[in-house]
């Protein structure tokens, strides 16, 4: 098979692009390398399987050619990480937007492309009622509040993919990510893990915000990438929405004590407010968040095979 991946070149588009590469596919990465990196994609230069185009899943003439030469898209290009979201609201909003509708588009267009398209458990919102099934309603915040921008353009992705599935009969699959982390994944838009891994491993305090008290469930980006794969094997999945995540809960305090103890470092746990770690405002946090992968399961068999322990040793390990 041949895959298109938009968004190729960052963290969970290049662990895809090496499983994919590894059973024998073909793979055109489409990226313009605002948050990805090429040397996330080191070693597939010269593969013969491989192709790279750098450009923005908003450019129509590009996402046309590359989209008529595919046979499954794979469209996880969007604006990642809550710091870039603050500090780039209209880019932010734009990219995912415009983006997706191009995707889906161009895949119609070539005969009616495959194509599974990366959510966001952001899409849950101030829900207090956990596991989140993939039908509970959403609860956003105010639109005074920058943070929810997110959650709401992909939401609005989610609708603009299943109304393409029901009134034109596209392939569409929504996968809702929640906290996917692993190598390779950056610290500099707000993801708490390699934040937490590279302080540990400096010997620098490790900044918390709040109270620590928030929780969140990490899964190995080997696992979400199964996951994928999984998927996109899997007829029933085309009209659906899949959440993709572990179910092993832990409040970021106790995940900050349990990097520092992991990297046998010096470092100490600091709290610091919203306000400071986000000066601009517009910034407002859920306390839980916590998947229920039972639809998922269900579908494909997928089960999580890494824990927390070797996710952050595997993090950490890419530091030494």
């Amino acid at each position: 098979m041949h895959y298109l991946v938009t968004g190729g070149a960052g963290f969970i588009g290049s662990h895809l692009v090496d499983a994919l590469l590894a059973r024998g596919d073909q793979v055109t990465v489409l990226d313009d390398c605002s948050t990805g990196s090429m040397s996330n994609l080191t070693g597939h230069a010269q593969h013969k399987q491989f192709t790279m185009l750098h450009g923005s899943v908003c450019d129509e003439v590009l996402v046309d050619d590359a989209c008529a030469k595919v046979d499954v898209i794979i469209h996880l290009a969007a604006a990642v990480g809550v710091r870039r979201i603050l500090e780039k609201q209209v880019g932010s909003i734009v990219t995912n937007l415009r983006g997706t509708e191009v995707m889906l588009r161009a895949a119609h267009a070539h005969g009616r492309l495959p194509i599974l398209i990366a959510s966001t458990s952001e899409i849950y919102g101030k829900l207090n009622k956990v596991p989140f099934k993939e039908d509970d309603d959403s609860m956003l915040g105010s639109s005074s509040l920058h943070r929810w921008s997110y959650a709401c353009s992909k939401l609005m992705d989610e609708f603009l993919g299943l109304a393409y599935h029901r009134e034109r009969g596209l392939p569409v699959t929504i996968a809702r990510f929640f906290n996917v982390t692993g190598p390779r994944q950056s610290g500099a838009y707000g993801m708490v893990l390699p934040r937490f891994c590279e302080a540990a491993r400096a010997n620098r305090s490790l900044e918390v915000h709040g109270d620590g008290t928030q929780s969140r469930c990490f899964l190995h980006v080997q696992d979400a990438v199964a996951a994928i794969l999984a998927l996109l094997a899997c007829p029933t999945a085309c009209g659906k929405v899949i959440n993709i995540g572990s179910d092993e809960e832990i409040s970021i305090g106790a995940l900050a004590k349990l990097v520092i103890s992991a990297a046998n470092s010096r470092s100490a746990v600091s709290l610091i407010s919203y306000q400071q770690a986000f000066p601009g405002g517009g910034f407002e946090d859920m306390q839980r968040r916590v998947p229920d992968v039972g639809r998922l399961r269900a579908m494909t068999g997928w089960q999580r095979k890494l824990d927390l322990t070797a996710t952050i040793h595997d993090c950490l390990s890419t530091l030494a």
